[in-house]
């Protein structure tokens, strides 16, 4: 897991004996056991789809997409080097400058003065 910037891929030792000799070439070893490094990944199907950046032998660069099964993945970790993790805006300038009050202690919204009266009640027998 040296990459600093894309996903880390991990299966389920049963997964990697269906796989195979096909998923052996894009397996990296690491402390955590063996994985797929990659740039991107989905998660919002059936499969996961993994996007690879890799070589030919000739030297030429290559993208590749490797699909799996989701029920074949144990854990995806993120290598992101991201100095911010977690949900929430990354950019601290986009930030309110002063957030509204709310609870007891806060002014009273401006409400209309009637509210309209609800068409439901309006239509139910015997209310004319």
């Amino acid at each position: 897991m040296n990459d600093t910037n894309g996903y880390a891929v991990f299966f389920f030792p049963q997964a990697l004996d269906v796989l195979g000799d096909p998923i052996r070439p894009f397996l990296q070893e690491g402390p955590a056991g063996p994985h797929v490094a990659c740039a991107t990944i989905d998660t919002g199907g059936a499969f996961i789809e993994m996007t690879l950046d890799g070589r030919t032998p000739e030297g030429r660069e290559v993208s590749l997409e490797l699909m799996v099964p989701s029920s074949m993945v144990r854990m995806v970790v993120s290598t992101q080097s991201e100095a911010m993790f977690g949900f929430g805006l990354r950019n601290e300038s986009a930030l309110p400058v002063a957030l509204p009050v709310i609870g007891p202690t806060a002014e009273p919204a401006n409400a209309p003065s009637q509210a309209p009266p609800c068409p439901v009640e309006a239509t139910k027998p015997g209310s004319a």
